[in-house]
């Protein structure tokens, strides 16, 4: 699966992210959903120079699905207001290993980030972070369960840490305790909804999910 531009108008882009590629540029020099979508403004607008671009949220490498970006600096201070609110709503699906015993339910733990992955820890941990999330089922397989999740918290691998320390990790996120190979997981930001910066409309986009 390749990068695909969902939306762009002058204020905004909207991209869907493939598991396996990083959401921005890092020390790796791999490619990153934000370099492909520089690259196709500067094409589509035939725009001389840099290309100003800035992902409001990011996808951990392994997770596919929804990122949006802004395309100026007001549009940027706006989403992030937005975003700081909590008005931006997410929501993920996500197969994990077993079978959940309760078809909806919440999870509340408290997350340290450690080196490259979040800790379960207590509340009276130095730098714990309060994670909140809640579930409901909508698929039971034969050996897993298919979930869609809202967050509640926006915490480091908090949806990954969270469904491991319940005894589910997530297939294929060998990072936290699952089998498999870890670098396509069964994690998506399926859906993305937020008022646009400029018109104030209610923008609404989904992804399709490929597990």
């Amino acid at each position: 699966m390749n990068p695909e531009i969902v939306f762009c108008d002058n204020h905004i882009l909207v991209a869907n992210k493939p598991a396996g590629l990083l959401t921005q540029p890092d020390d790796s020099g791999d490619d990153s959903l934000e370099s492909f979508a520089k690259k196709w403004v500067k094409v589509k607008y035939n725009k001389p120079g840099n290309v100003f671009l800035h992902a409001v949220h990011r996808l951990d490498r392994p997770v596919s699905g929804l990122v949006l970006f802004a395309r100026t600096s007001k549009a940027l201070s706006r989403i992030n207001a937005q975003s700081r609110n909590q008005e931006i709503q997410r929501t993920y699906t996500a197969e994990v290993e077993g079978i959940l015993p309760l078809k909806e339910g919440k999870l509340d733990h408290y997350l340290i980030h450690g080196d490259h992955r979040a800790v379960v820890g207590k509340e009276s941990d130095k730098d714990a972070k309060h994670a909140r999330l809640t579930y409901v089922v909508t698929q039971f397989k034969q050996h897993s369960t298919v979930v869609t999740i809202e967050l509640e918290t926006g915490r480091y691998h908090q949806i990954r840490a969270q469904f491991s320390a319940i005894g589910h990790p997530i297939i294929d996120d060998r990072r936290y305790g699952a089998k498999g190979s870890g670098d396509a997981i069964h994690l998506n930001c399926s859906t993305l909804s937020f008022e646009h910066p400029v018109t104030k409309e209610v923008q609404k986009f989904d992804a399709p999910v490929l597990f």
